[in-house]
This record gives C-alpha cells, sequence and structure tokens, in this order.
C-alpha cells in the first residue's frame, strides 16, 4: 500500500519539537492572539522577504480578508484561474465581487499571461465597464509560480492590483524571490497538507504595505481597534497559539523539506521519463517546491483506477472546473469557453509525494505506471 500522503512519517522525525512548543502553550494559558501568533506572524512574513504578517483562521480567509483590505466588493470583478480549489472564487465572491476566470498555460496549468492581456484588450475595445475590473488574482498551482513578470506588467498597465493565491506554495520562487512578496499581499494556508502545515486551519497574509497590514488586523478581529471600539465591520478569523507554535517549529524545516520533495520530484522524472505521460514542468525562472506532483495522460481515469486496485493512492486536483460547477453556474459560462482549463481537468492525476516517500515507494509507482501502458 502507498499512500498518497503520510503525515505521521513527518510528526515522528520532529515529535519532541511539536510536544514541546505545544506545552509551553499550555502552560502559558494563552490561546488567542498571543506571543506565538506574533512571533510566527514575524517569521513567516521575514521568510516571505517582507515587512508584515497577519495570521487568520484559514487559507480561504486569507484570501478574503485580503479583498476586503483592499476595497473590492459589490460591483467590482477580479481576474483569476478555474484550475484551482474552489476557495479561490469563493474568497471573491464572497467579498461581494465577481469571479472571471482567465485560462491558463498548458504547461504549468497556471495564469496564461497572453489569454490575460487577450481578455482585457477585448474589454477595453467593446468599452464594456473596464473600470470594474479591480484585480488579478493569480494562483501559484501545485507549488510552481505563475508567470508574475508579465502578470504584474499586465496589472500595471491597465492599473489593476496583484494579490497573489500562495496557498499551494510555500517557499516558491519566481526570479529568485519568494512568492506572496510580489503582488500587493500575498495569501498563505496552513492546512494540514501543505508544505508548511498546521495541526489545524490557519492562513496568513504577507504584505509590504503598512496601510494593508493596519487593515487587516482590524479586519482579522471584529474591527476592533481598542477593547470593546469597533471602527469598521471586521470578522472573526485569528491563527490561534497551539497551531501558531507548531508552525514555528515547522517553519525551520520548510527549505529542507522542500528540497526532498524537488529531489524526489527529479527521481519521479528520472523513473518516468519513458512513461507514456506528461510530466510537471518546472519554467527556467521559476524554483518549483511540488506541493503536488502532477502527470497528465488521456487516460487519466483508467490509469487512477488501475493504481487504486494494486494499492497506490492518487488524487485528482480538480476534476471538475470552477466555471463548471453548479455552485458558480450563474457566471454562465459554457463547457468549452476555457479549453486548455477543461482539457486539463480532464487529463491531471497527482501522484504521491511529500518528503518521506521511500525510492522504494516511487518505483513501485513507477512499475505499475509502465505496466498500466504496456
Amino acid at each position: 500500500m502507498v499512500p498518497f500522503l503520510d503525515l505521521t512519517r513527518q510528526y515522528k522525525r520532529i515529535e519532541e519539537e511539536i510536544l514541546s512548543a505545544q506545552k509551553k502553550v499550555l502552560e502559558k494559558g494563552r490561546f488567542i492572539l498571543g506571543d506565538e501568533v506574533s512571533s510566527f506572524e514575524e517569521e513567516f512574513a521575514r521568510y516571505c522577504g517582507v515587512r508584515y504578517g497577519v495570521g487568520v483562521g484559514s487559507g480561504t480567509d486569507a484570501l478574503y480578508l485580503a479583498l476586503q483590505a483592499a476595497g473590492i466588493g459589490e460591483g467590482d470583478e477580479v481576474l483569476t484561474v478555474s484550475h484551482s480549489f474552489i476557495a479561490t472564487a469563493l474568497a471573491i465572491s464572497l467579498s461581494g465581487a465577481t469571479p472571471v476566470f482567465i485560462d491558463i498555460d498548458p504547461e504549468t496549468c497556471t495564469m496564461d499571461p497572453n489569454a490575460l492581456e487577450d481578455f482585457l484588450k477585448k474589454r477595453k475595445i467593446k468599452g464594456r465597464g473596464r473600470r470594474r475590473i479591480k484585480a488579478i488574482l493569480p494562483v501559484h498551482l501545485y507549488g510552481h509560480p505563475a508567470e508574475m513578470d508579465a502578470i504584474t506588467d499586465i496589472a500595471h498597465r491597465y492599473h489593476l492590483m496583484v494579490v497573489e493565491d500562495a496557498c499551494q506554495a510555500h517557499g516558491a520562487e519566481y526570479q529568485e524571490q519568494k512568492v506572496g512578496s510580489i503582488g500587493a499581499m500575498g495569501c498563505f494556508s496552513f492546512y494540514p497538507t501543505k508544505n508548511l502545515g498546521a495541526y489545524g486551519d490557519g492562513g496568513m497574509v504577507v504584505t509590504d504595505h503598512k496601510s494593508y497590514y493596519e487593515r487587516l488586523r482590524l479586519l482579522r478581529y471584529y474591527g476592533e481597534r481598542r477593547k470593546y471600539e469597533h471602527i469598521l465591520k471586521g470578522w472573526n478569523s485569528r491563527l490561534d497559539e497551539v497551531q501558531a507554535a507548531i508552525l514555528r517549529v515547522k517553519l525551520k524545516y520548510l527549505d529542507r523539506w522542500n528540497g526532498e520533495r524537488r529531489q524526489k520530484a527529479l527521481m519521479y522524472k528520472r523513473l518516468l521519463a519513458n512513461a507514456e505521460v506528461n510530466l510537471p514542468v518546472e519554467k527556467d525562472q521559476a524554483r518549483h517546491v511540488y506541493h503536488l506532483f502532477v502527470i497528465r495522460t488521456k487516460r487519466r481515469n483508467g490509469l487512477q483506477v488501475f493504481l487504486k486496485q494494486q494499492g497506490i493512492d492518487t488524487l485528482i486536483h480538480y476534476p471538475i472546473p470552477i466555471h463548471l460547477q453548479k455552485a458558480f453556474s450563474g457566471l454562465r459560462y459554457r463547457r468549452g469557453s476555457l479549453p486548455v482549463t477543461e482539457r486539463c481537468a480532464r487529463e491531471v492525476l497527482s501522484l504521491p509525494l511529500f518528503p518521506e516517500l521511500s525510492s522504494e515507494e516511487m518505483r513501485e509507482i513507477q512499475e505499475q505506471i509502465k505496466t498500466f501502458f504496456k
């Protein structure tokens, strides 16, 4: 049996440090917005190369509150991608804005700058309320950065804000700059399966802008400036002390674990070099951290069933694009409107990849994939 992910293997590597960190919090008796949260905010912001971090309840909250902090709301549009976890679009909708989907690069499955430019040119020519478009929300999917030079250039020319969805890309780099530090704000999830994962939910928004930082701190805690003094309508979204303490321990290992992921990705690429599948691409300007190792094949469904029969777990990220989800049927996208996105959704398959995955397990996966295609 080869699991898709086994978090207990990681825990055993750092068990004593984790238990010590938890014990420290329990002995202090403060569980909300204490020293562990503020220290982790500083440490993670510094890791990302920015001045400020604001810990929140989840990655979804990070995206939603970042848009709120930017003043995005009713009547606005945010350009993003449909090939992502649904939280990306939900955060836009919850803010009151409308998600508008741009097709993706067929190699990286991240936002295609050419499709982005084409869309904006058409909107400008038609004169259909271009002023409504307020922001671009690219997703650094699977651990590979989006094409940020081109996206930020387009954003500047059209006077649009860029907010990064870096929920799957802790430690990834674009042009030797950490993702999350390139746009106005960067949003992260600390869901347990992430490269930097808590033992529960958690998220963070990072930024170099003091005004956004101050507004985010208000928004995450009921809009409260001083106790019982509320200067805006905020939310209740706080990273708790126990999770922050755990994340502080894990942050020290993030680069090492990302390095192990990269080594295993290279091993997969060698093992599967002659298999009848398309392998992940790492662009020259990018440093992929392989949150997921995603292959593509037109025989995806059959391969997944076969591997399951052989005791190998796989997942599909993501089988139904957001624009075709019933929850977003009100946007009136038709099948075929985002052809690259829809093709990727039919072909992608995520293989097991985590730092503790053994070479023997990887060779078993290779053998079974080759057997399937014989």
